[in-house]
């Protein structure tokens, strides 16, 4: 999957960090303690979707 098919809305992303525990090579946090996409994402799209789903406040989301 490429960096620009996901997408965080900063203004709702908390930074829980569930979407880092799930899948760490996908995202991790910024200088603000928000989610970002890391630059080279080594995660299978399974796990991918699992971070994105265990976002509470659903602030990420796939492009199509």
């Amino acid at each position: 999957m490429k960096k620009e098919n996901i997408e965080i809305n900063k203004e709702e992303c908390i930074g829980c960090g569930s979407c880092i525990s799930i899948a760490s090579g996908t995202f991790e946090f910024d200088n603000e303690g928000k989610a970002k996409v890391v630059d080279n994402i080594i995660d299978d799209e399974e796990t991918i979707q699992s971070g994105i789903d265990s976002c509470p406040v659903f602030a990420i989301k796939l492009k199509k």
